[in-house]
C-alpha cells in the first residue's frame, strides 16, 4: 500500500500534464474536422453513405445482398387464373336435423329392491348412465364443393355430396352470401348432380376439352377442403388418364369409375364437387375421390363425359339419358377360364342378385331387339367391350334416337342386330 501511495505522489505531475496535452488533441481535432464540414458540404453525406453501404460487412468484408421477390410468370398465370374463377366456385353446406341425445342416471340393484331396502333403505343401489333422446335439432353435418355453370344459378357438384335425401343444402357463394339450393337432377352412373339457387348473373366457369389432357400437364384444384377451408387451391399435375376405380363413401356405398383423371393436386374430404382447371382457367374435370391409403393421388370425373347430361338439364330441365336396358357382367380372361366361354371380351347378358332384377328389361330397347338373357355383347358400332371401354360409357356417348349396331354371340353364333336407343326411366 505504502508503494502505491508513492507511485502516485512521484507520477502526480506527471498524469496531469498527459490530461492537459490530451483535451489540446481533443479541441484541435475538432477544430479541424469542423472546418473540413465548412468546406465540403457533402463530406457528411459520403461518410454516412459509406457507413450506411457497408454496414452489413461481415468478417471476411463480403456484401451479404437481400434477395428481391420476384413472382414467376407460371406463378402469376395461375395466380390470375385463380382471381378470375374463384368467385365461380361454391361451397355446398349440409345440414339435418339430428337427435339430441340426453344422459341421465339410474339405480340399479343386483339383488333385489324388496330385500335390501328394508335393511339399507331407498338408496341402496349403484347409479348407471342411460341415455334417451330428447328431441332434434338441426345441426350442420357434412360439406362439399361445386362451380356455376350457368349465370342464372345452375351448380354443378358429386352426386354423393347430396345424396341425403333427408337433408337440407345451402350454397355459400365466394362473397360470404347464403341461398337455399334445390336438387335439379342426380345421375344413375356417373357421381354427378346439378343443382339450382335462385338469382341471376352468377359468375359462371367455362368448360374445357378433356380429351386433349396431356400426362404432366399442370392443373389447378379448387374446393371447400375438410368441408371447413373454403375455397382452397391446390397445385398439381395430370398423373394418369382413363383410370377405372370403385370409390366409396362414408356411409358404405360404392361406385365404379370409368376414364377418370388422376391427379397429385391435393384433394381432401370436402373437396368433392369442385373444379379441375387447365392453365387457360377451364374446367377439365370434377374433384371426385382421393386415395386414403396413399400420398397425392387423386381423381376427377372427366368433363367431357359430364358435358351431355348438362345439356340435357339447360335444354329439358332433367336428364334424358340413352339407354339399352339390360344388365350385364364384363367379360375378362378369368370370367372366360371359369364359365368355359370362346371370347375373353364383351359383356354377357345375365340378371341380377335378385329375383326382380331380370337380364334384360322389358319393354327395353334391348328387349325390342331381340336380345336375350346369356347373350354376349361383343362390340358397339365396330368398338371391342373391354374392361377399359365399357358399355355404359360408350351408350352414355350417344344421345336419345340414336341407332347403334351390336355385335352379339348368341348360342355360339355371331350376328349384328340394330337397336334404337331410347330414353331412360328416372328410376333406372
Amino acid at each position: 500500500m505504502k508503494n502505491i501511495v508513492y507511485f502516485i505522489k512521484e507520477n502526480k505531475k506527471t498524469l496531469i500534464i498527459s490530461l492537459i496535452i490530451s483535451l489540446i488533441v481533443v479541441i484541435i481535432s475538432g477544430l479541424v474536422i469542423g472546418s473540413l464540414c465548412l468546406t465540403n458540404k457533402n463530406l457528411v453525406a459520403r461518410v454516412v453513405t459509406f457507413l450506411l453501404n457497408n454496414s452489413n460487412l461481415n468478417n471476411n468484408n463480403t456484401s451479404v445482398k437481400q434477395p428481391s421477390y420476384e413472382i414467376l410468370p407460371e406463378e402469376a398465370r395461375i395466380v390470375n387464373i385463380i382471381d378470375k374463377v374463384n368467385p365461380a366456385v361454391v361451397s355446398i353446406v349440409i345440414t339435418k336435423n339430428v337427435p339430441i341425445i340426453e344422459q341421465y342416471y339410474q339405480k340399479f340393484n343386483p339383488f333385489g329392491d324388496d330385500f335390501w331396502n328394508q335393511f339399507f333403505g331407498d338408496n341402496f343401489g349403484f347409479e348407471i348412465p342411460q341415455y334417451r333422446q330428447k328431441g332434434t335439432e338441426k345441426k350442420e353435418v357434412g360439406g362439399g364443393s361445386g362451380f356455376f355453370i350457368s349465370a342464372d344459378g345452375l351448380i354443378l357438384t358429386n352426386k354423393h355430396v347430396v345424396s341425403d335425401s333427408d337433408a337440407e343444402y345451402t350454397v355459400l357463394t365466394n362473397d360470404g352470401k347464403k341461398y337455399d339450393a334445390k336438387i335439379i337432377a342426380k345421375d344413375s352412373f356417373l357421381d354427378v348432380a346439378i343443382l339450382k339457387i335462385k338469382g341471376n348473373s352468377f359468375p359462371y366457369l367455362n368448360l374445357g376439352d378433356s380429351d386433349k389432357l396431356k400426362l404432366g400437364q399442370t392443373v389447378i384444384a379448387i374446393g371447400n377442403a375438410l368441408g371447413e377451408f373454403r375455397n382452397s387451391v391446390s397445385v398439381g399435375v395430370i398423373s394418369g388418364l382413363s383410370r377405372t376405380i370403385t370409390a366409396s363413401d362414408s356411409r358404405g356405398n360404392t361406385e365404379s369409375l370409368e376414364k377418370v383423371i388422376q391427379t397429385d393436386a391435393a384433394i381432401n374430404p370436402g373437396n368433392s364437387g369442385g373444379p379441375l382447371l387447365d392453365l387457360n382457367g377451364q374446367v377439365i374435370g370434377i374433384n371426385v375421390a382421393m386415395e386414403t391409403a396413399a400420398e397425392n393421388i387423386a381423381f376427377a370425373l372427366p368433363i367431357n363425359s359430364i358435358k351431355p347430361i348438362i345439356d340435357s338439364v339447360k335444354t329439358y330441365g332433367e336428364i334424358i339419358r340413352p339407354y339399352l336396358g339390360i344388365r350385364y357382367l364384363v367379360i375378362d380372361e378369368n370370367i372366360k377360364q371359369k364359365n368355359h366361354l370362346s371370347v375373353d371380351y364383351g359383356v354377357l347378358v345375365m340378371r341380377g342378385n335378385s329375383t326382380d332384377e331380370l337380364a334384360v328389361i322389358p319393354g327395353s330397347p334391348a328387349d325390342k331387339a331381340g336380345i336375350q338373357e346369356n347373350d354376349i355383347i361383343l362390340e358397339i358400332d365396330g368398338e371391342k367391350l373391354t374392361t377399359d371401354k365399357s358399355l355404359a360409357n360408350i351408350i352414355s356417348q350417344h344421345k336419345v334416337g340414336d341407332v347403334v349396331k351390336l355385335k352379339i354371340l348368341h348360342k355360339g353364333q355371331e350376328k349384328i342386330i340394330e337397336v334404337k336407343l331410347e330414353k331412360a326411366p328416372q328410376d333406372y
